[in-house]
């Protein structure tokens, strides 16, 4: 990485909190869902939808931010 701006920088450090967030969501989730699924099996399923409208909401919240930034 020989031209590291800081537009760059951010993006990077935005990325890997994304990509570790999803690794411990991801990680976590079966467990979640498993454990939820104790009390209704329709709220487990919520769950892991929400899990996946969640990553998708990430990013087009991070989209939004950029093009109100210009970048």
């Amino acid at each position: 990485m020989s031209d590291e701006s800081p537009g760059n920088r951010s993006t990077l450090i935005a990325a890997a909190i994304i990509f570790a967030g999803l690794l411990i969501g991801g990680y976590f989730l079966p467990d979640v869902i498993n454990y939820v699924a104790l009390f209704s099996p329709w709220l487990a399923i919520g769950v892991g939808v929400l899990f996946v409208l969640a990553v998708f909401l990430v990013f087009w919240l991070r989209g939004r931010y950029q093009r109100r930034h210009g970048r």
